[in-house]
């Protein structure tokens, strides 16, 4: 793994097997580890609605961009897009 890789960070959005209706956004540098942690329950915005599956996946060079586009899709327009693109 290469310091770059180290540095990468993904946005992510989470959809529930249980409650399809169900998503969740966030931002992880260990997207499986992160999976494992929501299926596991250990995230308390998500327990309630195990188990999940990563419905989209974007990486970022740096955590500052990261961190932006994980707010967009967290404000209305971003809502407005995910449910456009990604139903």
């Amino acid at each position: 793994m290469t310091h770059q890789d180290e540095q990468r960070r993904c946005v992510y959005i989470i959809r529930s097997l249980k409650d399809p209706a169900r998503q969740y956004t966030g931002r992880t540098a260990d997207m499986a580890s992160r999976l494992a942690s929501h299926n596991a329950g250990e995230s308390p915005r998500t327990a309630r609605h195990v188990p999940w599956q990563v419905v989209v996946l974007v990486q970022f060079l740096d955590e500052g961009r990261a961190a932006d586009f994980e707010r967009f899709l967290k404000s209305t327009s971003g809502r407005t897009f995910v449910k456009q693109y990604f139903g």
